[in-house]
């Protein structure tokens, strides 16, 4: 009689190149992520001071070629042109997820994708029901489906804690599936009127892009001209022009070849995610966070419903979204939680995704043009739950910290000091002979040390 199969472990151990990767890219982000606080706390401090006036004139200062449709203003060149790195970014962790990481295998990639799923549902539910009832705007559905990976980690630095490698990825995953719909979302929902001339010539630059990447052309010098026309039809054809990003991000090939370290995608991430994470994020931030935050707009942002709805998405939303889908997701699959991790780790993280700044404040802009005062609401609502958010997860977090601090320690152990944590060496017999090594110098040393300290404790004894 067969086995039953073994039930797959939820958040259990990333095999070693994946660990690596997602070590290496959330590291980026995390510093990332301290700049992109830094910048949302000066755009505030700037805009809620007598130099606000400055602000306001340095960020609606226009610049560009008015001939090329380009005549933007410095929040606008943010929010479009900076933007679209973050989601080059954006597209190229989706295509490697897609081909080599989590979502690569359809069944580990359903439950967080369900998770992802459900964690945009759910805020987007919640903001409708608030402003079904409040007879609010039901515009501003999407502002709080967003998750900014890169505040949470920051968040995460900010409060000491580090969370161990299956947390990690799982943020990651939920991350990467939520910049997917938040791509569609702004891709079907905040597209203007279409210029079909723009849009053509847009599709032919991303069809050149494709051919040299498939002809195997190199050099920055070609790339980066024909990404910036490709951007800028892209537009002018009336679609967000962040979508050019994402495609252009697509289209790099994520699969290693023999002989390779690094497939292009990859090597192309490693070199534009600092630019992203260090620059164009910040630099959004810089120029969208800062709204007038007073005692009575503070106090608004619980009375309106647009506003209310934003806060209690990203709080309740988010979380119950994120847990439930995740709890449902396992008890249908029959997938079975990690032993080392319990429930309330997935709802701390489930928390720690409520913090929705970049892309949440780019969606508020978008919903809401042509009301600048109820703009900037939203964005202080974005603000506000994103810090009750970190707040809340901050206190989930640090309950288990000893445990957390525990299975990092465990999965960084490098006893034999040959780069390759120990956790993942347990079947090789060559780190086994190595150890047993070690620890007989080791044990040398002890029995030497111990005739030395026997030999001097007899001469104390002696007769003087």
């Amino acid at each position: 009689m067969a086995a039953a199969p073994t039930p797959r472990k939820f958040l259990g151990r990333l095999s070693l190149p994946e660990r690596t990767f997602v070590t290496d890219a959330l590291r980026t982000e995390t510093v990332g992520g301290v700049l992109l606080l830094v910048a949302a706390i000066a755009a505030l401090i700037w805009a809620n001071t007598p130099l606000s006036d400055s602000y306001d004139a340095l960020r609606s200062f226009h610049i560009g070629p008015a001939a090329l449709g380009l005549d933007l203003s410095i929040q606008h060149w943010a929010a479009d042109g900076l933007l679209a790195i973050f989601f080059f970014v954006a597209g190229i962790e989706l295509k490697r997820e897609l081909v080599a990481g989590e979502l690569s295998d359809p069944k580990a990639a359903a439950l967080p994708v369900i998770a992802a799923i459900c964690g945009m549902a759910a805020p987007a539910l919640v903001y409708l029901l608030v402003n079904t009832i409040g007879g609010g705007s039901t515009d501003g559905w999407a502002v709080p489906t967003a998750t900014d990976i890169a505040f949470a980690l920051a968040v995460l630095a900010v409060i000491g804690t580090s969370l161990p490698s299956a947390l990690r990825a799982f943020l990651l995953t939920l991350a990467v599936v939520d910049d997917l719909f938040a791509i569609l979302i702004i891709a079907v929902f905040f597209t203007s009127e279409l210029n079909f001339a723009a849009l053509g010539g847009a599709v032919i630059g991303l069809a050149v892009f494709w051919l040299l990447l498939r002809k195997g052309v190199r050099g920055w010098y070609v790339y980066v001209p024909l990404a910036l026309v490709i951007w800028g039809l892209m537009y002018n054809s009336g679609v967000h022009a962040t979508i050019a990003g994402v495609a252009m991000g697509l289209m790099l090939r994520c699969t290693r070849r023999e002989g390779e370290e690094h497939s292009p995608g990859e090597h192309i991430e490693h070199l534009v995610r600092p630019l992203s994470a260090g620059l164009a994020v910040p630099l959004f931030a810089l120029f969208s966070a800062g709204v007038a935050v007073s005692g009575g707009a503070l106090g608004d942002v619980f009375t309106q419903p647009e506003t209310l709805g934003v806060v209690l998405g990203l709080v309740v939303g988010k979380a119950v979204g994120i847990f439930g889908g995740t709890w449902l997701a396992a008890r249908f699959t029959r997938a079975e939680l990690n032993e080392e991790l319990a429930w309330p780790d997935v709802f701390a993280v489930a928390t720690l995704a409520g913090i929705g700044f970049t892309v949440s404040l780019l969606i508020g802009e978008l919903a809401f043009t042509g009301d600048q005062a109820l703009t900037d609401e939203v964005k202080a609502s974005v603000l506000v739950g994103s810090l009750i958010a970190a707040v809340l997860a901050a206190v989930l977090l640090k309950l288990r910290v000893r445990r957390y601090r525990a299975l990092v320690d465990e999965e960084e152990r490098d006893e034999d000091q040959d780069g390759i944590p120990d956790v993942y060496e347990q079947d090789n017999p060559a780190y086994h002979a190595r150890m047993a090594e070690i620890y007989e110098k080791k044990a040398a040393e002890h029995r030497r040390l111990a005739e030395v300290a026997g030999a001097s404790r007899g001469d104390d004894d002696g007769p003087a």
